[in-house]
């Protein structure tokens, strides 16, 4: 048994009643054993110890969509809308991709969000043995899913899906739980009808979670009225698609139809604020979808179009951005944003009650912030400090089930300069094959 006491620490719990707790808290094994005001009693005579007086800590945080091998494409491409930067700049250079390439991006993308608080994340691309070698490499916590595009003939539609429900029995539940997986057709306007209907009965077949791309640009929706008479939505619930836990990312373009109905069917939503603005999507209607009752989570999207895996950058940019779209300042408060980065992220990937609190019985994913900084004094309310002053670059530490995978901002899994030099060279090979 292995035990940890943090004595004197900030806590910021996410518990409604009372968001923070000053004071001590214990992890024995991969759980949170203790969590409060007074010392723990009954520790073991082998506990390690850490003075928490100049930290705070609080929840992982849950990036709810991404594509973490593209973040070899950083920088590659900007200034483009969605479709552009797609169908000529990345998927020519991902068409390109080999082994190599997707393990290298990916343990890129990987030390990014451990080395800025992210302790567990989605990830939709192809070559997912690649990406799930690495999530069990660097101990983090993976929601793992191959993803599909179908505008290819039959007999190679039937090998990729195949592929998915490989990837999806053979890694569910690995590295010890970290892993889970789910199934994942691109989007509607990249997965003919008949081919979503697919996915739907595998992940009847082997209990498992969807995830897609849904309304992303005004084009998008069009082009789903064009070809089906119906909005993205509306197209995906008559393919059953809602009839399985459902995750959709971005769904930027809704009507207030849409958004009941997503209430209803208990569809979440990832949220991805910066890649949305980049691309000049445009901004999701989040404040509508959270009175509704959606669960709305928050996404960093890939390297490619963020162009940082920094998941305090989403929350910031959720808190302040519909304030300034709706003109009302309480709209998304600073609390609120911090749960869409945590509470909201753990039941957006069905893992509410496991991860996304610090709690007695939780596991042990957690970060400690380093307070001895500037733009944390007065120290009046950490909540507003993490929402509107912090950043990723003031993560300390990092546990992922009880286990430290950051110490003193250095991954403690991952061989970071070797890492960088082979994210380097597998560019070079891009561009040059």
């Amino acid at each position: 048994m292995s035990q940890i006491w943090i004595k004197n620490g900030l806590f910021i719990t996410m518990d409604d009643a009372k968001p923070t707790v000053r004071g001590h808290m214990v992890v024995t094994d991969d759980r949170i054993t203790y969590i409060g005001e007074a010392e723990p009693q009954g520790l073991s005579e082998s506990v390690e110890t850490l003075d928490g007086s100049k930290l705070a800590f609080m929840p992982g945080l849950i990036n709810t969509h991404g594509h973490a091998a593209m973040s070899l494409l950083r920088g590659f491409s900007d200034d483009q809308n969605l479709q552009v930067w797609l169908e000529q700049k990345m998927w020519p250079m991902e068409g390109k991709y080999v082994d190599q390439d997707t393990r290298a991006g990916s343990a890129l993308a990987i030390i990014e969000m451990l080395k800025t608080g992210t302790t567990a994340f989605v990830d939709m691309y192809d070559r997912m043995d690649q990406v799930a070698q690495m999530t069990e490499q660097s101990g983090i916590r993976g929601c793992l899913t191959r993803g599909v595009i179908g505008l290819c003939s039959e007999e190679l539609q039937k090998e990729k899906l195949a592929d998915a429900i490989q990837f999806a029995r053979d890694w569910n539940g690995k590295a010890n739980g970290r892993i889970t997986t789910m199934i994942s057709p691109h989007a509607p306007y990249t997965c003919p009808p008949d081919y979503i209907e697919k996915f739907v009965q595998a992940a009847h077949d082997y209990q498992l979670p969807l995830h897609t791309h849904m309304s992303e640009t005004i084009a998008e929706v069009e082009q789903n009225v064009r070809d089906y008479g119906i909005r993205p939505t509306f197209h995906l619930d008559k393919l059953g698609f809602f009839s399985r836990p459902a995750l959709v990312a971005h769904a930027v373009h809704l009507h207030d139809e849409e958004i009941a109905l997503l209430a209803e069917r208990g569809v979440a939503v990832s949220h991805n604020p910066v890649s949305n603005l980049k691309l000049a999507s445009g901004v999701a209607r989040v404040p509508d979808m959270l009175k509704a009752g959606v669960t709305v989570s928050l996404g960093t999207d890939s390297a490619a179009s963020n162009n940082n895996l920094d998941l305090f950058q989403e929350i910031n940019l959720a808190a302040l951005l519909h304030k300034g779209v709706s003109g009302d300042p309480t709209v998304v408060p600073a609390l609120e944003a911090l749960r869409m980065g945590t509470v909201y992220g753990a039941r957006a990937i069905g893992q509410e009650g496991q991860i996304g609190t610090l709690a007695e019985g939780m596991k042990a994913d957690f970060i400690a912030i380093d307070l001895e900084q500037p733009h944390f004094y007065p120290q009046t309310d950490i909540v507003s400090h993490l929402v509107y002053a912090a950043s990723g670059k003031d993560v300390q530490h990092v546990w992922v089930d009880g286990r430290q995978v950051v110490k003193h901002k250095t991954c403690t899994f991952m061989d970071e300069e070797k890492i960088r030099y082979e994210a380097a060279a597998s560019f070079e090979r891009l561009l040059k094959s």
